[in-house]
């Protein structure tokens, strides 16, 4: 699983949290400092570059989880 978002961004702080709490290993990939990952991330949201972007080892994403949602992924 990798994790793409920015340092600043508290839902990105919060879906981490989470991942953590509950000992999910995934890399984390900050889009600002990585052009080739935002430009993923824009090329799966059409453009647009929300964050988190979650991306599962299936090709499967979650864009802005909320906690609910990212769960029930896992």
């Amino acid at each position: 699983m990798i994790v793409y978002g920015a340092s600043w961004c508290p839902d990105v702080k919060r879906s981490r949290a989470l991942l953590d709490s509950r000992g999910v290993a995934y890399d984390y990939v900050d889009v600002e400092a990585d052009p080739t990952a935002e430009a993923l991330v824009r090329s799966l949201q059409d453009g647009a570059r929300r964050i988190p972007t979650i991306v599962f080892g299936d090709g499967t994403h979650l864009v802005e989880p909320s906690d609910d949602e990212l769960s029930a992924r896992l």
